[in-house]
């Protein structure tokens, strides 16, 4: 097996990619694909960090006639639900994990706490980040950029339901143009809907490189592990 390129990375995982071909809830099958290909990195000696949304149960949009934090905090619950089945699935494959939450749910998970991340990372757990950060009005997204910054993560890799950043959407537009190679300004620029704003500008003002590719097939996590040249980074 190649040897890794990275010593420590965080996974942003969608909703969505949990829900297979339903398109809403957990797909066990799809779950059990990711999670597999994650106990292959973490059989690399590499020390994962993921964060989970929750867009396959609630998404702020669903709320339109609710005020905006109580819906928010009904997202930052979905990505509980969620962190606790990709939990689940991982250490049915022998993988320990710690499921932190911006919020405390001390029954179900650890109040999140940097230095106690760190040291989980260390000890070869996966750690997932779950509720967002704990704060109304920020995406995971954002909550992904933060979690990479606070833990040293080398790099960010963004799993999507396509396979790279795109100059549109290519479901909408045939002519998109995928990039292999964009800076985060091009991205601020031309608002391509990669991260949010927040999340972007994070990254960049913090030099955390990020690799979209589609989760698809699962496979790929390990294969840019490798060091593969699959779907698009920006730094």
């Amino acid at each position: 097996m190649a040897k890794p390129m990275y010593k420590r990375i965080l996974l942003k995982l969608s909703g969505e990619a949990l829900a297979g071909a339903n398109k809403t809830g957990i797909d066990a099958t799809t779950l059990g694909k990711i999670c597999d290909e994650i106990k292959k990195v973490v059989d690399m000696g590499v020390q994962v960090a993921l964060v989970v949304g929750g867009g396959n149960f609630w998404r702020g949009k669903y709320g339109h006639q609710m005020e905006r934090t109580t819906s928010d905090y009904m997202g930052m619950l979905a990505t509980t639900i969620n962190g606790l089945a990709i939990q689940d699935a991982l250490e049915a494959r022998g993988i320990f994990t710690r499921l932190q939450t911006a919020i405390e749910m001390r029954e179900i998970a650890e109040p999140y706490i940097k230095r106690k991340a760190i040291k989980h990372l260390e000890k070869g757990r996966v750690v997932i980040f779950a509720a967002g950060t704990g704060n109304p009005y920020f995406t995971t997204d954002t909550a992904a950029a933060l979690r990479a910054v606070e833990t040293d993560a080398e790099v960010i890799l963004v799993a999507k339901t396509i396979d790279g950043v795109y100059s549109a959407d290519p479901k909408l537009d045939a002519n998109a143009v995928k990039y292999d190679e964009i800076t985060y300004l091009d991205i601020l620029n031309k608002d391509l809907k990669v991260m949010d704003s927040t999340a972007t500008s994070l990254c960049r003002d913090n030099h955390i490189p990020l690799i979209v590719f589609g989760i698809a097939q699962p496979e790929n996590i390990v294969k840019i592990i490798q060091g593969e040249k699959i779907g698009t980074i920006v730094k």
